[in-house]
């Protein structure tokens, strides 16, 4: 049976000419991101890779390069997510909340000080990137004066229009600024995650992270760690500016903030498509419930396309396109589902948590200062958010 152009499941063109299945159903994705005859593991699982048909030059090319939890499978996965959830405690999580909270007000503190020159602020620029940029860096004890250079490299990572150029500057300077992250911490390790993470070992061979691993796994927390945080941010304070009945609502007492926080990463979830999964073996697509006739070969690769099923009709009804905060079914997959669950979604939640409440409090009278059409998305199928929240004002 020829692949359907449209529906839960798809072929797809990635950049470069690669496809892909795209799966946009939640079912479906709940039954492939859990089935074990689908894999994360390009070294053994994509042929395209084994076969080096993957250059480094091709955009999506870090996100399938990692050697960390993220492109792990089996037991191997199991070892790195252990060895890493070991340094991202819970508890360090929860101790971040007063500091989350008064680099908070500090942001707000600098816009208002815009605000009295007469300026129109960008809170993409100045509010949503800014927290989490800051959070992520304190986290891991980045240096404060190398967060241009974080926020640079990771932009890269999730541009997916970028040149065969820009992807090999991008990798380059990452790795770089990771190396000298790593070494510093070596030499004179602190109360951070960096240093925890180097120090972490497993609880049978008492191995550590491999140089490699540990690499990745730092390109692993820090991109996911802020990029998403700034999304779900930027998205949700979109939704009530131009959603009025919805703030409302939450005025009123009527919704809470987590029901602000848990639409917004339904109907516009902060990572949009996430490359690439692979089938171990042939996988009939209608054996895990989706149109009969299709099957997904061995070795091809699998695109979970979480936007997509946020607003699956099937799941949500013929509104589900709908930012609804009384909606009594908020169920998602933004942080993913299965033993590959992001292990920074707490962290993303209380940010936003924070974060918004306070916004909406100093400022009651926010207003979209701009066109909706100025709202110009990223350049990223993966990235879900605006390259500007361009003229906000108070």
């Amino acid at each position: 049976m020829t692949a359907p152009v449209r529906g839960p499941v798809t072929r797809v063109e990635l950049p470069g000419g690669v496809e892909a299945w795209a799966v946009s159903r939640t079912d479906l994705l709940k039954r492939l991101l859990t089935d074990p005859r689908v894999s994360k593991d390009p070294r053994q699982h994509w042929p395209l890779w084994i076969n080096g048909e993957i250059s480094p030059e091709w955009p999506l090319f870090t996100w399938v390069a990692v050697q960390n939890m993220f492109t792990a499978y089996g037991g191997e996965h199991k070892r790195l997510r252990a060895l890493v959830s070991k340094a991202f405690t819970a508890r360090r999580v929860a101790a971040l909340q007063p500091r989350i909270e008064e680099i908070t007000k500090s942001l707000l503190d600098r816009i208002d000080e815009a605000g009295r020159r007469g300026e129109v602020v960008d809170l993409r620029e100045e509010f949503c990137y800014p927290l989490p940029i800051q959070v992520i860096s304190e986290l891991f004890g980045l240096p404060e004066e190398k967060g241009a250079e974080l926020r640079a490299v990771v932009d890269g990572v999730f541009n997916t229009a970028a040149t065969p150029e820009e992807v090999t500057d991008i990798y380059t300077r990452l790795y770089a600024a990771l190396g000298e992250l790593v070494a510093a911490k070596r030499e004179l390790p602190g109360d951070d995650l960096t240093s925890a993470l180097i120090a972490a070992r497993d609880d049978e061979g008492g191995t550590r992270l491999s140089e490699q691993e540990l690499l990745d796994t730092l390109v692993l927390m820090i991109s996911a760690g802020h990029e998403t945080t700034v999304n779900l941010i930027d998205n949700a304070i979109h939704f009530l500016l131009s959603h009025p009945e919805q703030l409302a609502h939450v005025r009123a007492g009527r919704a809470t903030w987590d029901d602000v926080v848990e639409e917004t990463l339904r109907v516009k979830a902060p990572v949009a498509s996430l490359p690439l999964r692979y089938a171990v073996e042939d996988l009939a697509v209608g054996e895990l419930g989706g149109p009969d006739g299709l099957v997904i070969g061995k070795g091809e690769a699998i695109l979970a396309a979480y936007a997509a099923a946020g607003r699956s009709p099937e799941d949500h009804g013929t509104d589900a396109d709908r930012f609804d905060v009384t909606r009594l079914g908020k169920g998602h997959l933004a942080f993913g589902h299965g033993v590959h669950f992001c292990l920074g979604a707490p962290l993303g939640r209380m940010e936003a948590r924070i974060a918004l409440p306070a916004l909406f409090e100093r400022y009651p009278d926010l207003q979209l200062a701009a066109s909706e059409t100025e709202l110009a998305p990223v350049a990223s199928f993966i990235s879900n958010g605006h390259r500007s929240k361009a003229g906000l004002r108070s």
